[in-house]
């Protein structure tokens, strides 16, 4: 193959980022694009770049060594990428190379002034923009300064920012390369930054417009602040007039300088507003021609826009494709099953084939559409109740929707699909029969279905797995299984309602669920006590387990065996094998069939058997139990005098202790419906393994994983056809990898505008954080962020902080003083926990795991939903 060093912008595309890195890509691309004027110029290719880098072998060792740097060593990435840069700018360029571009130069003019520009090949991605990584120099002018800042630019792929950028997203460096863009100058009388959708609130339909006077870089370099318009359909809806002091302007002989603007210009807009429309025009036809939002760099030259950049807006949330034209409101499901993360194909298939309502994927995560809910007076008023109750910020960001007038239509006599949102099942008897008999019923189907899938294999599994999700939604939908759980919330609502009107006590409920029966998930964190009552008098085992972090087992039977080795270790096997029997198919983030499970990589549960081991003594299960419940019927006993002493007492109190019972016999079913899900989807699980297995062994499959990246039915035709698209799966690997980076919002529409809701609280100190109460009292004690379940390290009084808690975590409660999470609501599994062990718990505070650094002291008050950092 023939080297090319130089390639003018016009022989360029968007597919050739290969060549010409992602901005000499995105500015050939543009280049095309009729009515759209680019700067002339060319690229020096990555061939230019190899060439270099080939001739000095010394770099590969550098390469090697900063591979092995920890990301967080910034002395160690700061001197390597100091020796690779000074390598590659002492190389001198080869005559052949040098005279190519040269050639170029020429053709812009002997003594043209130029822009020489860097453009990795990682760079300007739909996944990562690594905007603001390398460098570029302006003005440069004569050729012998523009082959040196072409060395420059080829160097700054090596700048410790760059490479830092890299190591976090796990981008190897030898597979980015830098190509360099030289462009003629061009002299602005005004320059900024466009964006073709809102980045901060992700509005579609919303343009923003950053503009000042002479060069971008008085803007990007925060010099000035800039004058910002915001354009929707086509005209200007708002606007901020800065006072721009200083300017950036060329100087004659190569380079740049700031320079003061006459004080009568200072607060003069730097584009009228028809320049501004046309700006967002040229935008809409670029923003066309790539296919998505672009973040673009513009000059204003003389009458005329000139384009210099123009790069994905990769922080945007993605929206659910529809196909119609018409407004959608969506609800997060992952705020609701406190799981924020992004999901595998696999897993959002599996839960969208087995939800009782249709779901909607984007950005990883999955949505439930609420419009029509929302456009029937009389379903909207029970969906913004339910929501209410359960996740304030929910429900504040469906209103902000709400009051825009035309966004959400009205519908007084639209039927919405499902069930009717907050609509309540006819209720039943408290008896405790009842939850018995739906514990039995869903145990006998999962028995069931355990025996009837071990013989299927192939395409017969498939078509067999798709007539047990039928089954899976017949058993949820089970009209008595959801009576239970309304019951059970429903006589929580009343107990907190009547309670604090007649005596003024808040969240009283709280209490009297304390070790309420038959619930599965307190259960799970109890018996791991029991597990490290085994294990404690073992100190062989001990020390082998204080030593598991640092080994890397393949599979948990394999961590199991060698435990079994140690003295009393067959004993300890043998706890630890019963708590898996029971509770082994639970995980983080479990409603994500791909997520390995407690039984699959038991080793997780090792941290916080060692915690139980050294924060309890023997027996305190049991104890722990009996206390809560002595605790919740003394406070019965309580409220039911408090209430005989009122005007009607005994009526009031009557109606308490009918709903107290009530509570006690249904709250505890509220976590089981989970239980049984999850317990299906590792039967699911094991299965579909297996199938994977044998499609590695048939040479179809790299590895078993891969089938995580196919939806359910991609995987079924895979088995069916023995054929599988490996590009495909790559390319779901790399986008599950990006989806890391978004941050899902709780609301979401159709415009792309991501809505996370406020608290409309005026009863909290400056300067608490603000959350909703769901398990009162208040505690005080020192924070621990834990992000991951298997780094957990708590001591006694800890207060837990950390993003979200699934029934996983309930483990960790029982060490826990108290709990603080982002995401949540009142009946959430963390907030159901957090009052069953009766620990003050403020859940849906927004950033908590940053602004509470680990180790700081904090109060949390959970009974009036705030939390104080103390000094």
């Amino acid at each position: 193959m023939i080297e090319k060093y130089v390639l003018d912008l016009q022989e360029i595309d968007e597919s050739q980022v290969a060549v010409v890195g992602g901005k000499g890509a995105h500015l050939g691309g543009l280049s095309r694009i009729e009515g759209i004027r680019v700067p002339d110029g060319f690229c020096v290719t990555t061939d230019a770049f190899r060439r270099i880098m080939a001739e000095a072998p010394s770099i590969d060792d550098r390469l090697d060594q900063l591979s092995r740097v920890n990301p967080d060593d910034r002395e160690a990435i700061r001197t390597l990428s100091a020796q690779i840069r000074r390598t590659i700018e002492g190389i001198a360029i080869p005559d052949d190379l040098a005279a190519a571009i040269t050639r170029a130069l020429d053709r812009l003019g002997e003594d043209a002034a130029c822009a020489v520009r860097s453009s990795a090949t990682a760079e300007d991605l739909p996944t990562a923009s690594f905007a603001g990584q390398q460098d570029t120099y302006l003005n440069v002018v004569g050729p012998m300064a523009v082959l040196q800042h072409v060395s420059r630019c080829w160097a700054s792929l090596f700048t410790e920012r760059a490479v830092t950028y890299r190591q976090r997203n796990g981008i190897d460096h030898r597979t980015v390369h830098m190509a360099v863009v030289v462009q003629q100058m061009v002299f602005p009388h005004a320059s900024g930054i466009l964006f073709t959708a809102d980045p901060v609130t992700g509005n579609r339909k919303d343009a923003t417009v950053d503009a000042g006077f002479g060069l971008g870089e008085a803007l990007v370099s925060g010099l000035v602040n800039p004058d910002v318009f915001t354009v929707r359909r086509g005209e200007v809806v708002g606007k901020a007039i800065a006072a721009k002091q200083r300017a950036v302007h060329a100087l004659p002989a190569g380079g740049t300088q700031e320079v003061a603007i006459d004080a009568q210009r200072q607060e003069q807009p730097a584009l009228t507003d028809a320049q501004v429309v046309r700006l967002v025009q040229l935008g809409r036809r670029i923003e066309a021609h790539f296919g998505r939002p672009q973040d673009i760099e513009w000059c204003l030259v003389e009458d005329g826009f000139q384009i210099v950049q123009s790069r994905p807006i990769t922080t945007l949330f993605p929206f659910p494709e529809t196909g119609d034209q018409e407004n959608h409101v969506y609800v997060s499901v992952g705020h609701g099953q406190m799981m924020t993360d992004p999901m595998r194909p696999l897993g959002l298939s599996m839960w969208q084939l087995t939800a009782m309502v249709p779901m909607h994927e984007a950005g990883g995560r999955l949505f439930v559409d609420v419009t029509r809910r929302l456009a029937s007076p009389a379903s909207r008023a029970g969906l913004l109740d339910v929501m209410g109750r359960n996740d304030p910020l929910i429900r504040d960001a469906l209103e902000t929707v709400l009051d825009r007038d035309d966004f959400v239509p009205s519908l007084p006599d639209a039927r919405p699909d499902g069930p009717p949102a907050g609509g309540a099942p006819a209720p039943i008897e408290t008896d405790p029969a009842v939850v018995t008999e739906l514990i039995e019923r869903s145990r006998v189907s999962i028995a069931a279905l355990e025996r009837d899938i071990r013989t299927k294999t192939g395409p017969a599994l498939f078509d067999f797995l798709l007539e047990a999700f039928e089954e899976h939604k017949r058993v949820l939908g089970d009209p008595l299984n959801l009576q239970a759980i309304m019951a059970g919330m429903e006589a929580t609502w009343w107990l907190n309602d009547k309670l604090q009107e007649w005596l003024g006590e808040k969240n009283a409920a709280d209490t009297l669920t304390l070790s309420a029966p038959d619930n599965v998930t307190s259960e799970m964190g109890l018996a791991l006590l029991d597990v490290a009552d085994v294990i404690r008098p073992l100190s062989e085992v001990v020390a082998f387990l204080q030593g598991v972090e640092d080994v890397e087992y393949a599979e948990g039977t394999a961590f199991l065996d060698e435990l079994a080795k140690r003295a009393g270790g067959a004993e300890a096997r043998d706890a630890i094998e019963a708590y898996l029997d029971r509770y082994g198919m639970r995980c983080v983030g479990e409603i994500d069939i791909t997520r390995p499970r407690w039984r699959e990589r038991p080793t997780t549960l090792v941290p916080v058997i060692l915690d139980n081991v050294r924060n309890f003594e023997p027996g305190a299960a049991e104890r722990r139990f009996e206390q809560g419940r002595q605790k919740a019927l003394k406070k019965e006993q309580d409220v039911l005098s408090r209430l005989r002493a009122l005007p009607d007492g005994d009526r009031k109190a009557d109606e308490a202790k009918r709903m107290i019972d009530r509570v006690r016999t249904f709250i505890g079913y509220r976590e089981y419906p989970k239980y049984g899900i999850v317990s299906r989807y590792f039967v699911y699980k094991q299965a579909l393994m297996e199938e994977a297995e044998r499609l590695v062994q048939a040479g179809v499959l790299r590895e078993k994983e891969d089938i995580f990246s196919l939806t359910f039915q991609e995987l079924h035709d895979v088995a069916r056809s023995h054929q599988v698209d490996d590009r495909l799966i790559q390319q779901r690997k790399d986008a599950f990898r990006s989806y890391h980076a978004l941050t899902p919002p709780r609301v979401l529409t159709s415009d792309g505008e991501a809505l996370t809701g406020a608290y409309r609280r005026d009863d909290v100190p400056a300067g608490a954080l603000t959350g909703l109460p769901v398990s009162a009292g208040t505690i005080e004690g020192r924070a621990r962020v834990i992000l991951d379940m298997a780094q957990a390290d708590l001591e006694a009084g800890d207060i837990l902080v950390t993003t979200f808690t699934d029934p996983s975590w309930s483990p960790l409660f029982v060490g826990a003083a108290g709990l603080v999470t982002e995401v949540g609501g009142l009946m959430t599994h963390g907030a159901v926990i957090a009052r069953e062990y009766g620990l003050p718990a403020v859940v849906g505070v927004e950033q908590a795991t940053r602004l509470i650094r680990d180790g700081q002291r904090i109060r949390v008050h959970g009974t009036d939903g705030y939390v104080e950092i103390l000094p």
